[in-house]
């Protein structure tokens, strides 16, 4: 066999010797099926691991629902609770080759019949061995090996001739542990961003006056004057002219990223002569059909705005303001009653007719236009390090292994 398929494209220094070969079943102690019982309440201590428990991205256990198996705790059990170097392969239906590596801090835990354990021997790195599972070519062989007649599948003989490319164990143990840096960088990344998510939206529910009300549940220092109501209308100018100027760059839905306002792509040279709504820099965009997608933007170029899109000019009002106010929970629950099944839409004479406060000065208005927008800076600024570091990722998966 040539020496080039014994070594991977990049690897640490001072590693040269060729990997060898081996099979799942070489690597492990044993290969097992899990406990045959049915989930209950979680009684506090012994956790129970479903296929359905692990995460399709993360491939961790996911702890918001934790439950337990339904039998009595006798010493038979021990054999189906789970330790260091478990590794758990889901074996049947739709997540067929999904796979969870036991950590300790998971806690007591006991896994289900449709998965199957390895148990990796302490001479290997279970951590390298996981990491295996992740790559296109241990895809492939799920693909291969599952392709059966009904729901595909795959047992634990099968597994068991998962064949791998195994180095050292001091070279395992390098790239085990480049990995679980990673992927921990990447959870507290995309915790991170969970959280500024969270805080923004209470944040929007709380610096915007509620229905009714005049003066905001959280307020910036140094503002205290009442807010004044006013009929959507009166607030904003509903932009209805229309474009189909081939000079324009064109936006439409599937160019913003939903929730985010920003574009997923370089839209400055898509230019043809389809007609929309003419938008010009600092007008809010926002997505009438199906606006529980939150599809909204605020542009600072000039272009046409294709499909079911709502442009308002600010009116004198801070862009910024305007761009967050239809992002607060008071318009947004008038905006979401909608008309239409399956394609809802907003109701303009709903939305136009209703009263929304917002901040009788200027400054007001840009102080808290500014809050948001280096709020919503910081929230891209994680998705973004998410982003490169899962291209990084995906990158050495295919690099560092054969």
């Amino acid at each position: 066999m040539n020496k080039k398929i014994h070594i991977p494209e990049i690897r640490f220094q001072n590693y040269s010797d060729n990997w060898g070969g081996k099979t799942l079943k070489d690597l492990s102690d044993s290969i097992e099926y899990g406990l045959n019982a049915s989930a209950t309440y979680f009684d506090g201590v012994h956790k129970y691991v479903r296929i359905t428990d692990i995460d399709d991205n993360s491939r961790k256990f996911i702890s918001e629902k934790v439950t337990s198996p339904d039998v009595e705790f006798t010493p038979e059990l021990e054999n189906f609770k789970l330790q260091k170097n478990d590794l758990l392969f889901a074996r049947t239906g739709a997540s067929v080759g999904k796979t969870y590596l036991y950590e300790e801090k998971d806690g007591e835990m006991y896994y289900a019949g449709f998965l199957i354990r390895a148990r990796i021997k302490e001479a290997v790195s279970a951590d390298f061995i996981f990491q295996q599972t992740l790559t296109e070519k241990y895809k492939r062989f799920i693909d291969i090996t599952s392709q059966r007649s009904g729901q595909p599948g795959v047992n634990g003989k099968e597994y068991g001739e998962w064949k791998l490319g195994i180095p050292s164990i001091q070279e395992q143990s390098a790239i085990g542990s480049l990995f679980r840096t990673l992927d921990d960088l990447l959870a507290t990344y995309k915790e991170n961003f969970a959280n500024y998510k969270a805080f923004k939206t209470s944040m929007l529910s709380k610096m915007f006056p509620k229905s009714g009300q005049k003066v905001p549940e959280i307020r910036l220092a140094e503002f205290e004057v009442e807010w004044e109501e006013k009929e959507f209308t009166k607030i904003v100018k509903r932009i209805s002219t229309s474009s189909d100027s081939s000079q324009l760059p064109k936006v439409e839905y599937e160019d913003i990223v939903s929730g985010q306002g920003r574009l997923n792509k370089d839209v400055s040279s898509k230019f043809d002569n389809r007609k929309g709504i003419h938008f010009k820099p600092g007008y809010t965009l926002y997505g009438k059909l199906r606006p529980y997608l939150n599809n909204w933007l605020l542009p600072k170029f000039e272009g046409v705005a294709l499909g079911d899109f709502w442009v308002f000019n600010p009116n004198g009002n801070n862009p910024e303001f305007i761009y967050y106010l239809i992002q607060s929970s008071h318009y947004q629950k008038v905006a979401n009653d909608t008309s239409g099944t399956k394609m809802p839409r907003s109701d303009w004479k709903s939305v136009s007719t209703t009263n929304f406060a917002l901040p009788s000065t200027i400054k007001e208005q840009v102080a808290i236009g500014s809050f948001f927008s280096n709020l919503d800076t910081l929230i891209n600024s994680y998705q973004d390090k998410i982003y490169q570091l899962e291209i990084l990722k995906k990158k050495l998966l295919q690099d560092m292994f054969i």
